[in-house]
């Protein structure tokens, strides 16, 4: 499997990404070295691409996958894909407040600790769907890991399209998410012109 390697505050300031968006709350105080040239519109649709990808942790060719399923269904493309990354299973655990990082959260998963509607996933890109019960399996529950973690996102917002109960480490999708309910700084229609060159 292809694992990314780059140190995120490293890859954050080369994106021009604050790191919260991916769990992280430390700053980096160094200041990109870089010429103030002119950016091509090319290079801009390339940014944004490259920003989606690092967020979700998502290499190319399945990126690519969610942008040809994304275009076949109705509706706006961009939306369209940006609603199926934050449906990944990885995401929603991480958005539930049960990991710091989305990719704790995929370790989560391939580590065998997730239910979903009572049966074990261990595939990081699993689509939840509307009605799904994401939780933790009972024997990792009470496991110093996840007091550890409940204690740090504690304070972290759940999105309105998610129901979270912290206390048993369990969730559930209420609806599909909107794109308004999205909080990721990504402008998908840069992308969508990207891809249909």
């Amino acid at each position: 499997m292809a694992v990314n390697r780059v140190p995120v505050l490293k890859r954050c300031r080369s994106l021009g990404l604050d790191p919260i968006y991916l769990g992280i709350d430390k700053k980096s105080t160094r200041q990109l070295k870089r010429a103030n040239r002119k950016v091509s519109e090319y290079g801009t649709q390339l940014r944004e691409k490259q920003k989606a990808k690092f967020i979700y942790g998502v290499l190319e060719k399945p990126f690519r996958n969610y942008y040809e399923k994304a275009d076949r269904m109705p509706g706006q493309t961009g939306e369209n894909m940006m609603v199926m990354l934050e449906r990944r299973l990885d995401n929603v655990i991480f958005r539930l407040g049960f990991a710091r990082t989305r990719r704790e959260a995929r370790q989560i998963v391939d580590h065998r600790h997730v239910l979903v509607n009572g049966k074990i996933v261990n595939i990081p890109s699993y689509l939840v769907k509307a009605g799904d019960t994401v939780e933790i399996k009972e024997r990792a529950k009470g496991s110093e890991r996840y007091k550890q973690v409940l204690e740090i996102t504690g304070g972290r917002l759940v999105p309105s399209w998610l129901d979270s109960d912290q206390e048993n480490l369990k969730g559930a999708v209420k609806e599909l998410p909107r794109r308004e309910e999205i909080d990721v700084p990504v402008n998908e229609m840069l992308i969508v012109e990207l891809y249909s060159k």
